[in-house]
């Protein structure tokens, strides 16, 4: 009996002893995981494209499946022919399959529907042409429409213009944003009067491309401008740093 009186309070010490240590350790991490900055840099560059991308159509009506296939090469040679007069590589231009299109018209009597009539048939050829030589193509897509003054019907879409060393581009927004966010980190940490230690965590942010000098919303999933020639590419990175 008299040794589980000693028993007792001493296990009931030990425990009190156990939990204050667990308590102090707590609490030195809490104080330790608030004893850091993070900060998010910003990188951004504006750039020009130096790829466009331009599709269109030619298109032919006619009474006969034939006769629509032969005057819409023919139409499809002075489509070639306006383009290699106006500088874009014959090598650049790729003309797709012909899709045909039986054309009807409805038909009434007397106010009621009766039926459809055959009219003709529809041939329309895309073309689509990519290439580097941005302005050339681009002069060609404002100007196509003359062609219709030589007897061709033509469609025209509005130009995409890319930028193929994103890769690069990239790489140096990280750079750019990652040497932004330290400079803030160290501002910071001297104005408090201490010190930066180790880096403790980044994270990257999503790249975005948006046209330049436009007030284009950004998106959580990123932004890929290519309706605009000039643009502007923009990423961000939050870094976390350990204070002395």
């Amino acid at each position: 009996m008299e040794t589980r009186k000693i028993w007792v309070p001493a296990i009931l010490g030990i425990c009190a002893v156990i939990a204050a240590a667990v308590l102090g350790r707590s609490y030195t991490y809490k104080y330790r995981s608030q004893d850091r900055i993070a900060v998010t840099g910003l990188g951004e560059k504006e750039f020009t494209s130096d790829l466009i991308v331009w599709k269109g159509a030619v298109v032919e009506q006619a009474a006969t499946v034939g006769g629509g296939y032969a005057a819409l090469e023919e139409n499809k040679r002075k489509v070639q022919a306006y383009l290699h007069e106006k500088g874009v590589a014959d090598s650049t231009v790729l003309f797709m399959f012909v899709n045909v299109e039986r054309l009807s018209e409805s038909v009434y009597d007397n106010g009621h529907y009766v039926g459809e009539r055959f009219t003709g048939y529809q041939l329309r050829q895309e073309f689509k042409i990519e290439s580097t030589d941005v302005e050339a193509v681009e002069n060609v897509s404002r100007e196509i429409s003359s062609l219709i003054a030589r007897g061709v019907m033509v469609e025209s879409e509005q130009p995409d213009y890319f930028y193929t060393r994103l890769s690069d581009l990239k790489q140096e927004l990280i750079e750019q944003a990652s040497a932004d966010a330290r400079t803030r980190a160290e501002n910071i940490a001297r104005n408090a009067g201490a010190r930066l230690g180790r880096l403790s965590g980044a994270r990257m942010g999503v790249f975005q491309i948006t046209g330049a000098n436009s007030n284009e919303a950004l998106s959580a999933g990123g932004v890929y401008n290519s309706a605009s020639k000039h643009k502007k590419a923009s990423i961000t990175v939050r870094l976390e740093y350990l204070v002395k």
